[in-house]
């Protein structure tokens, strides 16, 4: 048998280091293909329209790419498909200011909206499908990598990306992720406008809370505007005096209703179960005021059906009660009565009213995202702003349902024979809208509200 010459054994080894080299890199490649590019691909996307911080999903997404490198294909699947739907709901919690727990309590009322009316919610979901559908293709191929040095290279190719995401976000600071920390100063409308302390039996009080409205911010359009069909109305500034401030808001709309409606921060989940008779309904029902809450949407939604009376309120009227009243069904996200013809029901009650009453209304149409058509009356959105219309016409959908809910509610308390009432508008939450060019035209932090007190005599 002959010798096989050394310089011969030398060409060898040299092709089966290059080959294994290659090998490495492709695996490694793949990987980063699948748990670095297309893991985030999505959410990278919308860095320079704006979106909440993820670097940290980014990082958990790498670290479970590189646990489950060497396992079977359904188990690298699952865990893909698994990391793709935390970041999302984690995602969508930021948008909306809601905690991980939250956010998973909330699923619970998923089949009550109708995401399929917002092509923002379709277009979401269209994405996602196609992520997944190429992870069933990608992660076929091999990704098992097991060089050290390519390791590192993975742990450093996703702290990267995790830096860029946090850098990128680096001017929405604030905007996401809104919980109340510890000693956080309370402040709220129905306590700093002096509202609450005006229940001396002599006249109703009218609670409006409006959905998604926010502090303008650095845009004399909009401050303009806010409350303009309220404060430059001739007849309401004759019957009326106005206050104007702003209170501090964290989480989302329940979180806000806690803070007018029981002054303090939290949510209602620890009144699913127990009486608090420290909340506004309450005090004023020892105090001879009858209650009335209302919303325009279904009783059953966050469960304010089981929670409403646990604070005080004596009646309740949600959407369908308002439509059998009259009014008509506005579509949307979340389909239901039109605010717009809400405040007739509003003065129909409180000059049938037998005695002073508290009423609350938490309205619906503005939530996020407001769509065309559907019976909104917002096509046409230039009739309050073509400054907006051209600039931000996300935000000119929305004023003009601020617009029309204002207009009907003057046509209301300026009538001959609307009873003696103080009415407080508010705002729950700053609109959550996914892109910063609309969403930083608000300050982050804070929501508006206008009391408009009713003239004494005295004042007269």
């Amino acid at each position: 048998m002959g010798r096989v010459p050394v310089t011969a054994l030398t060409a060898n080894f040299g092709q089966l280091a290059v080959w294994r080299l290659d090998d490495e890199a492709k695996k490694f490649a793949n990987w980063l293909l699948i748990w670095v590019v297309l893991a985030n691909i999505g959410f990278i996307a919308m860095w320079f329209s704006g979106a909440p911080p993820r670097h940290m999903d980014i990082v958990y997404a790498g670290l479970l790419g590189l646990v489950v490198k060497r396992m079977a294909f359904l188990v690298r699947y699952l865990a893909f498909a698994g990391i793709l739907t935390f970041s999302t709901l984690k995602f969508v919690g930021g948008l909306f200011n809601l905690d991980m727990s939250s956010l998973l309590y909330s699923l619970q009322f998923f089949a009550e909206i109708k995401p399929g009316n917002s092509i923002d919610y379709i277009a979401g979901a269209v994405a996602i499908l196609i992520v997944l559908m190429l992870a069933w293709k990608l992660l076929r191929r091999d990704s098992n990598f097991a060089r050290p040095s390519l390791i590192i290279g993975a742990a450093a190719a996703v702290v990267s990306l995790a830096a860029v995401d946090l850098w990128m976000g680096k001017d929405m600071r604030g905007h996401y992720f809104r919980a109340a920390p510890a000693g956080a100063l309370f402040g709220s409308a129905t306590g700093d406008s002096g509202f609450a302390a005006r229940a001396d039996g002599k006249r109703h009080l009218v609670l409006i809370v409006v959905e998604a409205m926010g502090v303008p911010r650095n845009n004399p359009e909009m401050s303009k505007l806010l409350f303009a069909p309220l404060v430059d109305n001739s007849a309401v500034k004759a019957r009326y005096d106005f206050k104007r401030g702003s209170a501090p808001y964290y989480n989302s709309t329940t979180a806000g209703e806690i803070r007018e409606l029981c002054g303090r921060w939290g949510d209602y989940y620890d009144l699913l179960k127990r009486k608090d008779p420290t909340c506004l309904p309450a005090v004023l029902g020892k105090k001879g005021y009858d209650s009335l809450a209302m919303h325009s949407f279904t009783a059953s939604f966050f469960k304010r059906e089981d929670w409403y009376p646990n604070i005080g309120f004596a009646k309740r009227e949600f959407g369908t009660d308002m439509m059998k009243a009259g009014a008509e069904k506005c579509g949307g996200v979340f389909p239901g009565a039109c605010d717009r013809q809400i405040p007739a029901q509003i003065a129909a009650k409180l000059k049938a009213a037998d005695k002073p009453t508290f009423l609350y209304w938490l309205t619906l149409n503005s939530h996020l995202p407001v769509p065309s058509g559907l019976n909104l009356n917002v096509d046409n959105c230039e009739r309050v702003s073509a400054l907006l219309k051209s600039e931000f016409p996300q935000i000119c959908r929305q004023f003009a349902i601020y617009h029309d809910i204002q207009v009907a509610l003057a046509d209301e308390i300026t009538a001959a024979d609307f009873p003696d009432a103080d009415i407080l508008l508010v705002g729950d939450h700053m609109p959550p809208y996914f892109d910063r060019h609309h969403r930083t035209q608000f300050d982050p932090g804070q929501v508006p509200w206008l009391y408009l007190r009713r003239k004494d005599q005295a004042d007269k």
